[in-house]
């Protein structure tokens, strides 16, 4: 029982504990001498992290008093002793942070007429925190600074100076928004419709020689329940070892990212290399690992191409200015390329997917605030970088926009939304399925876009939450339905779920098109020989007997019972066919074929359309 009473009585404060809520503002400082509150006399703003759990902040800089700023940054307020004579006298010290905790500085200075205390940090800038108690018993704002502001803010006004500090609102919604819904949409848009296409045209490509890496970029992932599991327990896993060692796996993530991304941008680019004219010789015959199957030349400048994007990306990556750009250009490459890679056979496994990774979103967005000590998400924890990460590293695996309305908190480290790639892989793979459905069925890509625009509402539904709640939102929370219930009611309206659900005829061959037997011509005569003479009755027979009967094909028929259409399926068979033409060359010193004395080669006319010689026709006899 003993034993037993200190760790109940951890649990319930574990469960109770308030949270530390940081919130970013602003510090107004101008000359001593120069305007009042309202940002007059050359005055110049700074970013401050404050917790409002202490005192509140105006939300207008006209609202917030101008007070004096004292420098006691050569001291961290500890102790009484440290407390200059006379106090504070209704001004705003700045001390060092260390040695105590918050609640002891601001005491200190609360106690001595500040109206006001701004800490100096040279770490990171973490949220002041303290108790319930502590709260209710100090009613002065207490910030934190950065170090560099500091020494900024000595060097433009020196030991004279006024500060204001202010929380300024940020915008519900931003301009940023309609960026990143665009991007994502259109990922999975064109990976789901890629995806489909190229499922359809491996089907027709039966003999192409094997080529390297381009038999390696059509090959394809079925997912597995069992691999579904194992993938969650694998988010679930690195999520939690993130949460603890950030600092040590943070730079392993990003060295993953930057070869993946590399091979995404090479998949999505190579298609349009190979429509170029130029650079189709190849490396000569060595013995070297890859290259010894004589690659194209302009497959290796393409791929030499996006190994450099990578690279620059993981050198600038901190620079705010445009490595957003590369990073989100990378990102979309990555996903695209996972859209085609990675394929859901069947609806049944669509749904096991989405809802296993529905909970797992769910669960460390809105229950692992309750289970950690600081009251923070695991999931937002992760993604935006723990505040106490030393490195300042971020995961690169989400699309950031930065903001674009104009605020005065762009000054803090806060000026991107963004979206991660989970969000878009988990519906996109249901998308690309519901394409391939659509190609199977010939249903005029109804499944598909249908589920490209629950996708659309339920991104949309997903920043209404967000700037309701103002906190971050699982958006599997609501795209999920959004996607599995629009693809739903679809097959229940065209009365085929039973069909959507196991997927069936995936895994057979599609119809082929309609073969047509062109005519044969009579062959020549010998050479140096008269043709032998024969009766007219006679010639149609020989040519009779010389086309081999039609075996009657079966056509498939569609739910109806009429015949269905087989059109674009030429359409793909016709571009696998120009593509298969386009990678292959021919062999150097090949031997030809040598035939027996006195034996003639084949006519070529003679063979019919599915490539097998005719039988040879029955001569009638001469006269």
């Amino acid at each position: 029982m003993a034993a037993g009473g200190p760790r109940g009585s951890w649990v319930l404060a574990l469960l109770v504990v308030a949270q530390v809520s940081g919130e970013f503002g602003v510090v107004r400082v101008f000359p001593e001498k120069g305007g009042g509150g309202g940002g007059g006399g050359g005055g110049k703003d700074y970013c401050i992290l404050f917790n409002s759990q202490w005192a509140h902040l105006p939300h207008d800089l006209g609202k917030a008093s101008p007070l004096a700023l004292q420098d006691q940054t050569a001291s961290v307020l500890c102790a009484a002793s440290e407390v200059p004579e006379g106090g504070f006298g209704n001004a705003v010290p700045m001390v060092m942070r260390g040695n105590c905790t918050f609640y002891e500085k601001v005491r200190l200075a609360q106690v001595n007429g500040a109206r006001g205390l701004l800490i100096v940090s040279k770490e990171r800038l973490v949220p002041p925190a303290g108790n319930r108690t502590q709260y209710e018993e100090i009613d002065i704002p207490v910030a934190l600074l950065s170090y560099a502001d500091m020494l900024d803010i000595g060097q433009s006004f020196g030991r004279s100076a006024k500060v204001a500090m202010y929380a300024p609102g940020e915008p519900v919604l931003d301009y940023n928004m309609v960026i990143i819904f665009v991007m994502a949409v259109g990922t999975v848009a064109i990976g789901g419709y890629w995806a489909g296409s190229r499922d359809v045209k491996k089907r027709y490509m039966k003999h192409k020689r094997d080529d390297g890496a381009e038999k390696q970029e059509d090959e394809t992932v079925d997912v597995t329940p069992v691999m579904i599991g194992v993938f969650v327990v694998m988010c679930c896993s690195m999520l939690v070892l993130l949460y603890y060692f950030y600092d040590q796996l943070v730079y392993a993530i990003i060295g993953i990212f930057c070869l993946a991304a590399s091979i995404g941008l090479y998949s999505c680019l190579s298609p349009f290399v190979r429509r170029f004219p130029l650079g189709k010789c190849r490396i000569p015959s060595n013995n070297w690992p890859y290259f010894h199957k004589r690659p194209q030349v302009r497959m290796l400048l393409l791929a030499a191409f996006c190994i450099a994007v990578s690279l620059v990306w993981g050198l600038f990556r901190n620079e705010d200015q445009w490595a957003w750009v590369l990073q989100d250009a990378l990102g979309i490459a990555f996903c695209l390329y996972m859209l085609k890679t990675i394929r859901l056979p069947t609806f049944k496994g669509c749904t096991l997917l989405l809802l296993v990774l529905f909970v797992y979103d769910v669960f460390f967005v809105f229950i692992t605030p309750y289970l950690t000590r600081t009251g923070e998400s695991i999931m937002v924890e992760v993604a935006a970088g723990p505040t106490n990460s030393s490195t300042r590293e971020k995961l690169p695996m989400v699309l950031k926009v930065p903001r674009l309305n104009f605020s005065p908190l762009a000054l803090c480290d806060r000026p991107f939304s963004l979206l991660g790639f989970g969000d878009i892989l988990v519906p996109g793979l249901l998308v690309a399925y519901c394409h391939r459905f659509d190609i199977q069925v010939q249903s005029s890509r109804v499944y598909f876009v249908a589920c490209t625009i629950g996708y659309g509402v339920g991104l949309l539904a997903t920043f209404a939450a967000l700037a309701w709640m103002r906190k971050g939102q699982p958006a599997l929370l609501y795209l999920v339905p959004c996607t599995l219930l629009t693809s739903l009611l679809v097959a229940l309206w065209r009365r085929e779920l039973a069909t959507f659900w196991t997927g069936s005829g995936f895994a057979k061959e599609l119809p082929h098109p309609p073969l047509v037997v062109s005519p044969v011509s009579c062959s020549a005569p010998p050479k140096g020989g008269d043709p032998p003479a024969s009766h007219p009755e006679a010639d149609g027979e020989a040519a009779a007997s010389a086309v081999p009967p039609r075996e009657p094909t079966s056509t498939p028929l569609g739910p109806e019972g009429e015949e269905e259409p087989r059109a674009p399926f030429l359409e793909v068979e016709k571009e696998a066919k120009e593509e298969e033409t386009d990678t292959a060359e021919p062999q150097p010193n090949q031997p030809l074929t040598q035939l027996p004395q006195g034996e003639a080669p084949d006519d070529p006319l003679k063979d019919n359309a599915q490539g097998h010689p005719s039988p040879p026709a029955e001569h009638a006899p001469s006269g």
